[in-house]
């Protein structure tokens, strides 16, 4: 594994932390553990190891997809106890992301159950910008083992829109290892959530830290989180940065070429924070989910997503 930090420094309460996180050059394995597979019809499924932990299908239109949890999943990462928590959370701010992040790339490595395989990934500090705060609000109220995520809404059911879907039902707000993350919450020193991008179910999937999760939203916030996902492809993101110093620069000579008025240099400033941002952006795009073919092909799902849900909209493609 070689890692490279594409910035430093940025603290922990920061909006847009200056520490957006690593990227990861991996070698090995060729197959993961935790690995989408795909066959013809839009179907997908996720499987950690020999077990099916999530099955899905687009929809016709692409206006989203149908999913099911099997209940099989559990987190390839080892448990992060107290004394960790607090350890790593009384180092300094600027300091507290990059420790979770490098941490949380280690364990990713070294561990063969988890969703990492041969080519270059990033762990990306705090949610994309593309995300909607908004949906933190749906999490857990809105969390079904047999549900659908609405891409683009066209009449589907807004509550069906959100950014993350947990791999596993959520816990209680009053489980016990829910209780003890509130106290770290409170504390400030609650560890992040991993989240993995899969570009074929649009969405980021819960792959560690679902107590976590709840815990934060139980207190009336939402957690830090690290996003893993494949490198954007090179020429993408050469494209995308491109195009924003482009519409910059068109920019910034429309309002020189303007009549001159005493807010010309402060609308300047601004479209110069705007093109950081999608520099950002460009830094950090999620690349498309590698998928495995699924061993038996649309039979084998079929016959699998009708033994498990066989009245469901993901059998009867809708």
């Amino acid at each position: 594994m070689f890692t490279v930090p594409w910035s430093s420094g940025g603290t922990r309460d920061a909006p847009t932390p200056a520490w957006p996180g690593l990227r990861l050059d991996v070698a090995v394995p060729r197959v993961p553990g935790l690995r989408v597979e795909a066959t013809g019809g839009r179907r997908l499924l996720i499987r950690q190891g020999a077990e099916v932990v999530l099955l899905a299908r687009q929809r016709r239109r692409h206006r989203g997809v149908h999913y099911l949890r099997t209940g099989a999943f559990s987190s390839p990462l080892p448990p992060i106890t107290a004394a960790d928590a607090r350890r790593v959370g009384q180092c300094d701010d600027a300091a507290w992301p990059g420790r979770w992040t490098h941490r949380f790339a280690r364990w990713l490595c070294e561990d063969v159950a988890g969703p990492l395989h041969d080519g270059e990934w990033m762990l990306a500090w705090g949610m994309p910008r593309w995300s909607v705060p908004a949906y933190w609000q749906r999490v857990p109220e809105v969390d079904p083992d047999l549900g659908h995520i609405t891409w683009f809404g066209y009449g589907d059911p807004v509550e069906d829109q959100r950014d993350i879907l947990p791999l596993r039902r959520l816990s209680p707000i009053d489980a016990d290892r829910v209780k003890g993350y509130r106290r770290q919450h409170r504390e400030g020193i609650l560890p992040p959530v991993l989240l993995w991008w899969v570009s074929g179910l649009g969405v980021l999937l819960v792959v560690d830290g679902h107590d976590r999760l709840v815990a934060a939203r139980a207190e009336g916030g939402v957690p830090d989180v690290i996003v893993l996902a494949r490198a954007a492809d090179p020429d993408f993101a050469a494209f995308y940065r491109e195009t924003a110093v482009r519409g910059y620069e068109e920019r910034v000579r429309s309002r020189q070429d303007a009549l001159p008025d005493p807010f010309t240099a402060t609308r300047i400033a601004h479209l110069g924070h705007s093109l950081a941002l999608d520099l950002r952006t460009a830094d950090r795009a999620e690349g498309r989910t590698r998928a495995w073919p699924i061993p038996g092909g649309p039979a084998a799902w079929d016959r699998l997503a009708t033994a498990l849900a066989s009245d469901s909209p993901l059998v009867q493609d809708g």
